[in-house]
């Protein structure tokens, strides 16, 4: 059990059958009045923000949400298989709880798995990838004022802005939480 009183961000906790994690946290006392905690919380499976206040002394069972990496095997229509390395398992994952950001995800790379009591409902790619660009239109210099990009196709088929001086066939990294080009590899 943990009390508002000891909320801290990232703490997870259950809340009218709903998996809470805290994102802001502000423990307020007025001149007149009980003191409160204002917070910021997200429904961890559904996503959803929402600005709630809380008695310090309110109690609430604490969740344990599981992270557990685990490497991207292979897709198969709208299922991703991934394989626990530790017991080699084939774990099947719904085109559903993947994130947008999970189109720079190659087969072979590892992922980390959330779940909360045995069901997964989000996989975290790696921050960092790196890419080969597969294709894009050749740069030309003088054309450009300052920060020019063009478009450019990664190898898994995600589509990003590059600056111009990037060919076809250079490994890039993409930070997977912008979808942004970071480096040239």
């Amino acid at each position: 059990m943990i009390t508002a009183g000891d909320f801290r961000n990232g703490v997870t906790f259950e809340e009218d059958g709903n998996v809470l994690q805290i994102v802001e946290f502000q423990h307020v006392k007025p001149g007149k009045g009980a003191a409160f905690v204002r917070t910021k919380i997200k429904n961890v499976i559904t996503g959803a923000v929402i600005e709630k206040s809380y008695n310090p002394s309110a109690k609430f069972p604490t969740a344990f949400v599981e992270r557990k990496d685990m490497e991207y095997s292979y897709s198969d229509g709208d299922l991703y298989y991934f394989m626990d390395s530790e017991t080699y398992d084939q774990v099947p994952i719904s085109q559903n709880e993947l994130s947008d950001n999970f189109k720079f995800v190659k087969e072979g790379m590892v992922c980390k798995v959330c779940s909360y009591k045995g069901k997964v409902f989000a996989v975290e790619p790696p921050n960092f990838v790196e890419l080969e660009v597969t294709e894009t239109d050749p740069g030309f210099k003088g054309d450009t004022a300052t920060n020019a990009t063009k478009p450019a196709t990664l190898e898994t088929g995600a589509e990003i802005k590059v600056p111009l001086f990037i060919d076809q066939g250079e490994i890039i990294r993409i930070d997977t939480r912008t979808g942004e080009y970071m480096e040239r590899v």
